[in-house]
């Protein structure tokens, strides 16, 4: 019978408290190196000796806050403070990448409760993938081709910390009885920031605090073009654009060397150096992409987020290339249902809206009824079937005219969906492409001149959105529609 192996750890640290944010970061950061350089370390002598000497695990660092008085705290903010007096606890991943984030939201807490935080290390294992991540150089075999198993000897990914029962309100305390300060564990996080490099072929860490989300290549280009005025401009404040394959210019005549084979939704960033810059991915179309897509990115916890792509219009008023603002979303893309049943409302965000309505006036240089007569808004509704003209009109049709929907596409009410589920503000506007139930079908040459003509508007409407939603302060676009009864003090 084999003899277990000896388990080998890094010097443990007794937790520290800290009333300062900045300092707390900092150890949290500390502690996360000396783990991930270990199990590297370790992975790398074991790899070159092919035996396994020891059994090697390292822990996460964790971010930890106990409340003993019911005496209110600041509340003013949607965030930033725990509602009941207990201990509430985060395994914490990547503090370097999430510096900002983590030291606003720790600083509010010491503000709102006067007590401070205490940084320590958790008792969940830190999987070996994970911790060689930020080195491309360093690959993790498969199971099988080592001479030994390799979680025999370094923890693995587990998909009980892998989860969304904290941000789907189904989890319950962590096991030593404390409550859950943050709406990812450290597990969870690592593995977004894995599967974003995977699909959109750009790292973490080039992720804009704003997301333009598209279905159509058209946008990329533009977007591209956009980003070289901006960056041949000084005083736009964007500094770099980065492509798939984190190629990065920061000069408007900059080469971006192309990749052999784009990835599945490929992102694009313009770049700011307080990360308040904006992405542009092109999730293609269908709504197990959106799904994928904002999964992901919503551990990045960005400030906003907004669809623009096309639609298909569903009134015989609307014209090819006509604009669509959601108000209200028909769920038929069955992607979520399991997470966010079709029978919870998402909202419409006002802050966006009014963004989004006020960029179109600023773009199209139009209003009142102007503005009005290019500019729908209403429902609308995302399906699951791209052929669903196909289908026997009187069910599809009838469905849509009772819901009163003005435009139809595949992705929209994914994203807005999964942004009220990960409290991430959301919002959508579309262009119309094509009128299926008026004879005017999707089709080559068809819509030539409207392509040319309307995805610039379209795209500039979307980043002077954005640029609005800039200037506001974060709490008004954090706003308590997006908070359920009992939340996580984190963003």
């Amino acid at each position: 019978m084999t003899e277990p192996l000896t388990t080998l750890s890094p010097h443990a640290h007794d937790p520290e408290l800290f009333t300062d944010a900045a300092e707390a970061v900092a150890h949290l950061e500390k502690l996360y190196a000396e783990a991930t350089d270990f199990l590297l370390d370790k992975f790398n002598e074991t790899l070159e000796s092919g035996r396994a000497a020891a059994r090697f695990r390292a822990f996460y660092p964790e971010l930890r806050i106990s409340v003993t008085s019911h005496q209110k705290a600041d509340n003013r903010l949607s965030f930033g403070h725990v509602a009941l007096p207990g201990t509430y606890a985060a395994t914490i991943t990547r503090p370097d990448l999430f510096r900002n984030y983590l030291t606003q939201q720790i600083r509010h807490l010491i503000r709102n409760h006067g007590v401070p935080v205490q940084v320590g290390l958790s008792s969940t294992p830190m999987p070996v993938h994970f911790a060689v991540a930020a080195h491309p150089s360093v690959s993790v075999p498969q199971e099988g081709v080592l001479d030994f198993s390799l979680r025999d000897v370094f923890d693995v990914p587990d998909l009980a910390n892998m989860n969304d029962d904290i941000v789907n309100g189904t989890a319950g305390h962590n096991p030593d009885g404390s409550g859950h300060l943050a709406p990812f564990t450290a597990q969870r996080v690592d593995y977004s920031l894995a599967r974003l490099s995977h699909y959109t072929a750009t790292a973490a860490e080039h992720f804009q605090n704003h997301v333009l989300f598209t279905n159509y290549q058209f946008y990329v280009d533009e977007f591209e073009s956009v980003a070289r005025q901006m960056l041949a401009d000084p005083t736009s404040g964007y500094t770099a654009f980065v492509a798939p394959g984190n190629a990065e210019i920061t000069t408007e005549g900059g080469t971006i060397p192309g990749l052999a084979k784009l990835p599945q939704m490929p992102a694009y960033h313009l770049k700011r150096d307080d990360g308040n810059g904006i992405t542009l991915v092109n999730i293609g179309v269908g709504p197990s992409n959106a799904k994928t897509a904002t999964d992901h990115i919503a551990v990045l916890r960005p400030h906003a987020w907004l669809m623009v792509g096309h639609c298909a219009g569903l009134r015989n008023s609307q014209s090819l290339g006509d604009f669509v603002l959601a108000h209200a979303y028909l769920r038929e893309d069955h992607v979520l249902d399991d997470d966010l049943p079709v029978w919870v409302p998402i909202p419409a965000l006002a802050e966006i809206q009014i963004a989004l309505q006020e960029a179109v006036a600023e773009v199209t240089k139009l209003e009142g009824y102007e503005l009005k007569r290019i500019m729908r808004t209403g429902t609308v509704a995302t399906i699951d079937n791209r052929n669903w003209e196909l289908r026997d009109q009187s069910g599809p049709v009838h469905r849509l005219s009772q819901s009163r929907a003005v435009a139809l596409d595949m992705e929209s009410a994914t994203i807005a969906a999964n942004g009220f589920r990960f409290r991430v503000p959301y919002g959508t506007l579309l262009c119309v492409s094509d009128k299926p139930l008026h004879g005017e079908l999707k089709l080559p040459g068809m819509a030539t001149e409207f392509y040319k003509t309307q995805v610039a508007s379209h795209l500039l409407i979307g980043i002077r959105a954005m640029e609005k939603l800039r200037e506001m302060p974060l709490e008004r676009i954090h706003s308590r529609k997006l908070r359920s009864f009992e939340e996580t003090a984190f963003l």
